[in-house]
């Protein structure tokens, strides 16, 4: 039986976005590992976070000429290549070599949202757009529980090489499935451009990011708070390995299986919300009232640590379910009241905004780790700032709501 081409799509999308995701866990699951290879001090994982995030603020900044170039799922294969090539580099036992391939990991995985979003916004059924692409974002969380409960056993009995070399041919493989989606899929290729390159190394394209999100009243705040809740998925994704290895005294083993808690969580309150949002007409309000329910479920895992292994995977769940599970109703938020020609520009432009709060997140906490001597300070700020962004944008859309 053929599948509806919103199914091929949603398949397709969500393919790429469980095998990146898988991909990309290696850094901060492994990151006690990495460190130690490379000389550095636990949280200097926090960095190589932030330079997989620069890769990705690059690409979202000035890669839609490419996209528009190659059409969306080849922008997708390119991007599983430049994440295979990242992992290689990654294996190496040099920190700037490391780094360079940390930087390739982020542009592979950025074209998962413009690339993603202009495939599913043609495709999916308008009624359930928001639980699609809840779905399809699913895949983020999806994939790095898988690695949280594989990454270690692989070590184990592949070697930190052979893990990565396992990994990077995962990898492989995904690319070449994708391109059974193509003819489908590519329908939305505008006129080929042989100077994207250029435009991929132009500091102009940043303009236009900033400026195509003036386009709706709503898309600023929503941007703003993509910022907020970014800088907080960045700094769990990037500090909760090591923070329980280091401060708790977890096994490496243990730690992944925490860390896959808190993303089996997030996979299932991805779908959930976007379920909810579409019954409630729109994901704005949805996103202001998760917020602080984020902020207190980071601050509830601090007072965990040293609890029971059954109430620490508990305080994971909830932090899985918040602070992960915004993405599909934010992403799908910024699609809908986009205008229809700017759909890839607009997500581009917000999830760039996103990306800078990803790679000053992690870059502030690891500087007050440093200060503080632990990690309990910095993620008290990071519950502080999230539950503080929420509140203020709940206050601004009922303000703006009694204005007009």
């Amino acid at each position: 039986m053929k599948l509806p081409v919103w199914g091929s799509a949603l398949g397709a999308t969500l393919l790429v976005q469980v095998v990146s995701s898988f991909a990309a866990a290696v850094i901060p699951l492994l990151g006690p590992l990495l460190t130690l290879r490379w000389g550095l001090t636990p949280e200097s994982i926090g960095y190589v976070s932030a330079v997989v995030s620069v890769g990705i603020c690059w690409f979202l900044a000035c890669g839609n000429p490419m996209l528009d170039h190659y059409g969306p799922a080849r922008a997708l294969q390119i991007g599983l290549f430049s994440i295979a090539a990242g992992l290689v580099l990654l294996s190496q036992p040099f920190s700037l070599l490391g780094l360079a391939g940390a930087l390739l990991v982020g542009l592979g995985l950025a074209p998962n949202t413009p690339a993603g979003s202009q495939i599913l916004m043609r495709t999916a059924p308008p009624a359930h757009r928001t639980l699609v692409f809840s779905i399809k974002q699913a895949g983020v969380p999806l994939g790095g529980a898988i690695a949280g409960v594989v990454v270690a056993p692989m070590v184990l009995g592949l070697g930190f090489a052979g893990t990565i070399w396992a990994m990077t041919a995962i990898v492989l493989a995904s690319a070449m499935l994708v391109r059974a989606f193509r003819a489908s899929l590519d329908l939305e290729k505008g006129p080929r451009n042989p100077a994207w390159a250029r435009m991929f190394l132009s500091p102009s394209s940043l303009t236009r990011s900033a400026r195509v999100l003036g386009s709706h009243a709503s898309l600023p705040m929503l941007a703003a708070l993509g910022v907020s809740f970014s800088m907080t998925q960045a700094c769990v994704n990037a500090f909760t390995a090591t923070y329980m290895v280091t401060q708790h005294g977890k096994t490496l083993a243990e730690a992944g299986h925490l860390v896959a808690t808190l993303l089996v969580a997030s996979t299932f309150s991805r779908i959930f919300l976007g379920w909810l949002a579409d019954r409630l007409g729109g994901g704005l309000r949805l996103l202001c009232v998760l917020a602080p329910v984020t902020g207190t479920a980071i601050a509830l895992m601090i007072a965990a640590g040293g609890a029971p292994a059954w109430l620490l995977h508990l305080c994971m769940a909830l932090i899985g379910a918040t602070a992960m599970g915004w993405n599909g109703v934010h992403m799908a938020e910024l699609a809908r009241v986009s205008p229809p020609t700017l759909i890839g520009d607009v997500t581009s432009g917000a999830s760039l905004f996103g990306f800078a709060g990803s790679i000053c997140g992690p870059l502030i906490f690891a500087v007050i780790a440093h200060w503080t001597g632990g990690f309990d300070w910095p993620f008290l700020l990071v519950a502080g700032q999230i539950a503080a962004s929420g509140a203020f944008a709940l206050w601004y859309l009922t303000r703006r709501l009694r204005r007009d």
